[in-house]
């Protein structure tokens, strides 16, 4: 490989003996010292062995020092809180180390998407922790609650931005849709698909919408992002019905069984569906939780003795996400299950009933199986979200284990959780 004054940071062309490639320059792991790395436009990393490199071209010099910012505070625009707990929408590309910095003040989000500025001032940044969001627990999701109330119940602030890893978000969301009571503000969580330095990134338009809601008069928890593959507007989802539906596509979060509060386009909000209004008071939060819950995906075959695991770690409630209407394996099954439902029921453990199919309701009564399987003392949560159901569960759990009180808060509507009249 020839000499090269190109750093790690440094905006490069790679020259191969076929091929060039573009990006910025990595530094290279102890352990490929015989490698060049650089992350290329697309935002992904490709590494080459030195001896196949003719040349290294430097086409743009790393800036040793952040370029500085002043923040100026514009009196005609309202204030919000945001609270920051990691995940892709809070993160800059590092191209020295080619990972990740996380941006924890204005002046670094100003850098990044100033056009949120445009629309309001974003006078406190709460960073209560930075985690994947499946490194996540209650405990997080209490934090989350703690601080959102701090936020909620400055008069200088007219509603909080929370941003967040998206493959549990829904789980944080229904979580607050239930700690934070009597709420007198805006609540959005938001997030982003694709990173910052990607031309594909969906973050810029999530936030500007997100900002919108944050000042509006939806005194809700709900999760904002995009509504279509294209930069065009989001939708405002109730956080207690909704769920990621994709891998990857920038629209990955879709309302379940019932429509989204709003569609927000970056400079209007177009109201779908009716919501609590902004309100004057101090929010509450009841955040009490009980652990002791799981979620458990029935399928053909399933031997109901995996059950018996949590009477062992005495687990005081579980939620079956069952198949169709509401079934398990009963009739001809080799170990029908409705003995061993009515078994850990008698030793305390609550159980609930969730739809595997995610879209529609659950009906037991429609087969004799079904029948057979609520008489055991099923509580059949209706349209309820698997999701949705542990959290609640959980929740609920906390307040009271007498079965007849916990199955009337199961059932009673709360967040949005339940909807009589199924939307496609």
């Amino acid at each position: 490989m020839v000499k090269t004054k190109a750093e790690p940071g440094d905006y490069v062309e790679v020259f191969l003996m076929k091929k060039n490639y573009k990006g910025f320059l990595l530094e290279s792991p102890e352990s490929s010292k015989g490698i060049v790395l650089i992350k290329l436009d697309t935002g992904y990393n490709i590494g080459f062995n030195k001896k196949d490199i003719l040349e290294i071209k430097v086409l743009k010099k790393s800036l040793e020092k952040e370029e500085e910012i002043e923040l100026k505070k514009d009196k005609e625009k309202p204030n919000i809180g945001m609270i920051i707990t990691g995940g892709t929408i809070a993160a800059r590309l590092n191209p020295r180390k080619g990972g990740v910095d996380w941006l924890t003040s204005p002046e670094s989000l100003f850098k990044f998407y100033p056009e949120l500025f445009e629309k309001v001032n974003v006078s406190k940044i709460e960073v209560p922790f930075m985690k994947a969001s499946e490194d996540m627990d209650f405990k997080d999701w209490q934090k989350i609650a703690r601080t959102a109330k701090e936020l909620l119940n400055d008069v200088n602030i007219k509603g909080v931005i929370i941003t967040h890893g998206t493959d549990f978000l829904h789980y944080t969301s229904a979580a607050l849709s239930f700690f934070l009571r009597d709420l007198n503000k805006p609540v959005v969580l938001t997030y982003s698909q694709r990173s910052i330095d990607r031309a594909s990134s969906d973050a810029n338009l999530n936030l500007q919408c997100s900002a919108l809601a944050a000042i509006s008069d939806i005194a809700e928890v709900m999760l904002v992002g995009h509504a279509t593959m294209n930069d065009d507007y989001c939708y405002a989802m109730p956080g207690a019905k909704v769920r990621k539906l994709h891998s990857s596509r920038r629209n990955a979060f879709k309302v379940v069984n019932g429509k989204p509060f709003a569609k927000i386009y970056p400079d209007r909000i177009e109201k779908i569906s009716d919501y609590n209004s902004r309100k004057k008071g101090k929010v509450k939060i009841d955040i009490k939780f009980e652990e002791k819950v799981a979620l458990v995906k029935i399928y053909p075959g399933q031997d109901p003795d995996v059950l018996d695991y949590y009477v062992r770690k005495k687990y005081k409630g579980l939620v079956l996400e069952m198949s169709g209407l509401g079934h398990v394996p009963t009739k001809r099954a080799r170990k029908p299950w409705t003995s061993k439902l009515k078994e850990i029921q008698k030793k305390g453990i609550v159980v609930c009933a969730a739809a595997q199919t995610i879209y529609g309701r659950l009906d037991p009564l429609v087969y004799s199986n079904g029948r057979e399987i609520m008489e055991t003392g099923v509580i059949y949560l209706k349209d309820m979200l698997a999701e949705t159901a542990l959290v609640k569960l959980g929740y609920v759990l906390a307040k009271t284990t007498n079965k007849e009180e916990v199955k009337k808060f199961m059932l009673t509507n709360m967040a949005h959780e339940l909807n009589d009249r199924l939307e496609e």
